[in-house]
């Protein structure tokens, strides 16, 4: 077996006539890294001794979640034994992409590098609104779609029905929809033959003989290697100790080590047009390697680069800081390594008085901001506080200048003449009986209807245009409680809106702390104000006086709650005696407290913070 794969990795430059690039696009939970576990052990690239489930899902959170984070691609040996190529061994190079909405961005990148996608649905639940969102992105793509059902052999499966649903939304026949289970492995060959068929091969522009043009769709950073790169070839060969140049840095760079990804690292002598493979030049410097950029000849390459990908704006802000000022130059380089591996997540530098040094941190989404703050913590070791998410606001003053908010902190004073913020077109499937439900809560989150449609007897479309800040804290959670986990949401930027809105900051002894400072809704605002005045309460420890929680918009104070001092016993060694005596020690007291509120301050210990900005409860 071993020799077999081995051989394989010496093919080099193969006819793109042989090649077939797809992705595998799915809800979370639809079963996509099972099915890819599947057409690995067929394809038999992993011996049955060291395949394990989820087999390309190699970071532990992704295990642990059981989702998919990171696009892998490996190359793996098909021959068909049905269809019109029966018995030519061909090469399937598989991109196993993420399903969140959060992780969208993969996903595009992933299909740049495809001519099919398999469109990959569960038999028991149908198809969500995220998949629908990814299915729309390769079709403009002109990606070849190939319609598969999964989870057969589950008894709540209902392959006719999804089959007619799926067959609607794309307009084939519900015959044309295959049907799987990555489970048990039924209907995966068949699945593979039906790849080959369909699926185009790889065209190049100009040849194998013109100047090499390889997109760069991903890269990793290793500790001992340096910057890995996966890329695309579109033109050209590339060999092992050539120069390169890449062309949007105007970097050069010599090819170390070329090959394939066959699940494992395996060195080729070349890649040739339509191949996907790694290149590793020894670069350290994480910002010398983009990804979207064109790899090309150093000495009579390429003069025009390939077209990249667009560039992906953050949905939602948050602050990173380290615990310990000392990891503050540690934070710097784990993101610049991490943002080699992320290329959606985006930062800046901001100090906070509260929290000292660190980064304001743009992502897609909050499970993305979940996960990255998760991934530094684990791969770099680090110890870190996040602030509340916010979105990005502009900002109109009296005087007609402009300003753009990511930051609480940076909201001007004084009076203002407008405030946009941003909103996102919404889409929402969810079963009929839950409608009602739905509606209420985007409506309670100031959606608007765009409109309704039935897409089956019992599902439902939903699409409303809703403010981004809305549904960044915890408008997934409602929805899913109010729908027993059955409903799907995907958004998409849409633009900006006015609205009244305004700046709550909160108060520790009459001084704002600004990590808590939030922009709301001013009908919503005190409800944010009695939320933290009353969470702040219960997590700050008493001092030695009575310290004032408040809440205020400006300089009118919304909400107030008491932190009550601790008080000593001064009355413990006086038994009997006078009232006087008592009164005495009593007023002395008093005076000492007075004396200590005016000097003392009010320590917030780390806890506290990281609870408070918590955004885990509804």
């Amino acid at each position: 077996m071993a020799a077999h794969i081995d051989n394989f990795a010496e093919v080099t430059f193969t006819d793109p006539a042989h090649i077939r690039n797809f992705c595998i696009i799915a809800h979370i939970d639809h079963g996509k890294s099972t099915l890819a576990d599947r057409i690995l052990q067929y394809s038999k690239v992993v011996s049955e001794r060291d395949m394990r489930e989820q087999f390309l899902d190699n970071m532990d959170i992704e295990r642990e979640r059981g989702i998919t984070i990171k696009a892998q691609n490996v190359r793996l040996p098909w021959t068909p034994t049905s269809g019109p190529f029966v018995g030519q061994q061909t090469v399937l190079q598989m991109i196993d992409t993420p399903g969140h909405v959060d992780f969208s961005y993969e996903v595009s990148r992933a299909l740049e590098a495809c001519e099919g996608a398999i469109l990959l649905v569960d038999a028991a639940q149908g198809i969500e609104a995220q998949t629908l969102a990814n299915l729309y992105m390769a079709m403009d793509n002109d990606l070849e779609i190939i319609p598969v059902l999964n989870k057969i052999d589950l008894p709540a499966a209902d392959p006719d029905k999804y089959a007619l649903e799926i067959a609607n939304i794309i307009g084939v026949e519900p015959e044309d929809v295959l049907r799987v289970s990555g489970k048990t492995g039924q209907g995966v060959p068949e699945l593979l033959d039906k790849l080959v068929e369909l699926v185009p091969p790889p065209t190049s522009e100009h040849g194998a003989d013109a100047p090499a043009r390889a997109l760069i769709f991903d890269s990793v950073y290793d500790t001992y290697r340096g910057v890995v790169t996966y890329v695309r070839m579109i033109d050209g060969t590339l060999r092992p100790n050539q120069q390169v140049t890449m062309m949007n840095t105007g970097v050069r760079h010599e090819i170390l080590e070329i090959g394939v990804v066959s699940p494992t690292m395996k060195k080729t002598a070349g890649l040739g047009p339509g191949e996907v493979g790694y290149l590793i030049t020894g670069v350290k410097d994480v910002r010398e390697t983009r990804v979207g950029d064109t790899v090309t000849w150093a000495s009579k390459g390429a003069t025009v680069p390939l077209a990249g990908f667009e560039e992906v704006k953050p949905m939602v802000y948050s602050g990173l800081f380290p615990v310990s000022q000392e990891d503050f130059p540690a934070l710097r380089e784990s993101l610049e390594k991490l943002q080699l591996n992320d290329a959606s997540l985006t930062w800046e530098p901001e100090t906070s008085v509260a929290l000292g040094f660190g980064f304001r941190c743009g992502f897609l989404g909050l499970l993305h901001m979940e996960i990255t703050r998760d991934r530094l913590e684990r791969e770099f070791d680090l110890d870190l506080i996040s602030t509340a998410p916010s979105v990005t606001y502009r900002v109109i003053a009296e005087d007609g200048s402009e300003q753009v908010v990511h930051n609480p902190s940076d909201w001007p004073g004084g009076k203002l003449q407008a405030v946009y913020e941003p909103v996102v077109n919404m889409t929402l499937l969810v079963p009929q009986e839950f409608v009602g439900t739905t509606m209420e809560l985007c409506q309670s989150k100031r959606g608007t209807m765009k409109n309704l449609e039935y897409l089956s007897e019992d599902r439902v479309e939903l699409r409303y245009i809703m403010p981004l800040g809305e549904i960044i804290f915890d408008f997934f959670d409602m929805l899913k409680s109010r729908t027993k986990g059955y409903a799907s949401l995907n958004y998409e930027e849409a633009g900006e809106q006015e609205a009244d809105l305004v700046k709550v900051d909160i108060l520790l002894q009459g001084e704002p702390v600004d990590a808590f400072s939030a922009i709301v809704h001013r009908d919503s605002a005190l409800w944010y104000g009695n939320k933290m005045t009353k969470k702040l309460k219960e997590l700050i420890p008493r001092q030695q006086f009575e310290v004032p929680v408040q809440a205020a918009i400006g300089s009118k104070i919304i909400a107030r709650e008491n932190i009550r001092a601790l008080r000593k016993d001064v009355l413990s060694k006086c038994y009997g005696g006078d009232i006087s005596r008592k009164r005495k020690l009593l007023e002395k007291q008093k005076a000492g407290k007075k004396r200590m509120k005016s000097i003392g301050s009010v320590t917030v210990p780390q806890e506290a913070f990281v609870a408070a900005l918590s955004t885990d409860e509804g």
